[in-house]
């Protein structure tokens, strides 16, 4: 275990700028020489209800079956592309861990019409997919593990409530509060980040709280409109990531979104857990979510919580806080920790999914 930790700072430090360099081909040089594990790269497809959606599968050439991860998204990253889940494609397979990346349901390859904030849906997706991986030979189909960030760290625990076929979840940054409680957090440290008083971040609460209590229907439709009105005129108002018009509480997303509890969801995983926050994460109160995780740890033998020094909601540790914080950047985050990565793979190792 401690050599694995080892080599994978090694990796953190020297293969996160450019994904799967296993996969490329040798340059054409004196000097070159093959690589110790040779990557297949794969591009797949499958379908999921009504839906049939596009991925990329990092395979490591091996002579007996491999363990896999099936990648479920961020809120921002919807591409299985996306540069959040390049460590993923640059560390695991060298460890014998597949990786699985897909574009979600309404995104890129994967169609239009996406889920409408319905996170039953998206976790059935990502069932979909590791129904699709058990088929494979070159795959354990016993060793089908699940990875998501943020959203994606909701995701994966309800699909594995939902499926006996994943073997393992690992939940990163995702925050055991509503998603309207983490939603405040977050404006609320966007906002104060970037210099904007407390009047701003009173106006702001008030807007969030506003619309939440129409989605709950303890409040009217058009009081939450008249406090979206006056907000959307604000500079900050790119800071709470809502739209500028108040959606029919019976057809919103974001009325799906608030109405579920990850705790429920996570407290019905009975496979090997390993739950993964950053210490500098502005984006989810960590210190909260830990707390509640502590409540049902009793209940949760096979969960592990591990919270990173320094780290942010990305797991970056060099990332500027306003540049981390900047909704323009999204989609452009790329995991840096070490100590993330040595966590990470060395849980993984312990559980018996790294080739021996």
């Amino acid at each position: 275990m401690r050599v694995v930790a080892g080599l994978s700072v090694l990796a953190a430090a020297l293969c996160l700028a450019r994904p799967v360099a296993a996969a490329e081909a040798a340059p054409d040089v004196p000097w070159s020489a093959a690589a110790t594990t040779q990557v297949v790269t794969e591009e797949r497809r499958f379908t999921s209800g009504d839906a049939e959606l596009a991925g990329t599968l990092i395979l490591p050439r091996s002579d007996k079956p491999v363990a896999a991860i099936v990648v479920t998204h961020s809120a921002s990253s919807p591409l299985g592309n996306a540069s959040l889940y390049d460590h993923l494609k640059a560390t695991l397979p060298a460890l014998g861990i597949a990786v699985f990346t897909y574009d979600r349901r309404g995104s890129g390859r994967s169609g239009t019409k996406d889920a409408g904030g319905n996170f039953t849906t998206l976790a059935d997706d990502a069932i979909a997919a590791v129904q699709s991986l058990k088929s494979d030979p070159r795959i354990d189909a016993k060793r089908i593990g699940t990875w998501g960030l943020s959203q994606g760290g909701w995701i994966s625990p309800l699909a594995a409530s939902r499926s006996g076929d994943i073997a393992f979840v690992i939940s990163v940054s995702a925050p055991v509060v509503t998603a309207d409680v983490q939603m405040i957090f977050s404006s609320t440290n966007h906002l104060r980040a970037n210099g904007y008083p407390q009047a701003d971040i009173d106006q702001m609460v008030a807007t969030r709280k506003a619309v939440d209590d129409y989605m709950r229907g303890t409040a009217s439709r058009e009081a939450a409109q008249r406090r979206v009105d006056a907000a959307k005129i604000k500079p900050w108002f790119k800071y709470l990531y809502m739209g500028e018009t108040v959606r029919d509480r019976a057809v919103s997303g974001w009325r799906k979104e608030i109405e579920n509890d990850p705790l429920t969801n996570l407290t019905a995983v009975t496979v090997p857990t390993l739950v993964l926050y950053g210490a500098n994460d502005a984006v989810v109160p960590v210190a909260e979510s830990v707390e509640r995780l502590k409540s049902v740890a009793g209940r949760m033998p096979e969960m592990e919580v591990h919270v990173v020094a320094a780290a942010d909601h990305a797991m970056q540790v060099s990332a500027d806080e306003k540049i981390s914080l900047d909704p323009k950047y999204d989609g452009t985050e790329q995991a840096d920790s070490p100590e993330y990565i040595a966590v990470l793979t060395a849980w993984l190792a312990r559980r018996g999914f790294i080739a021996g």
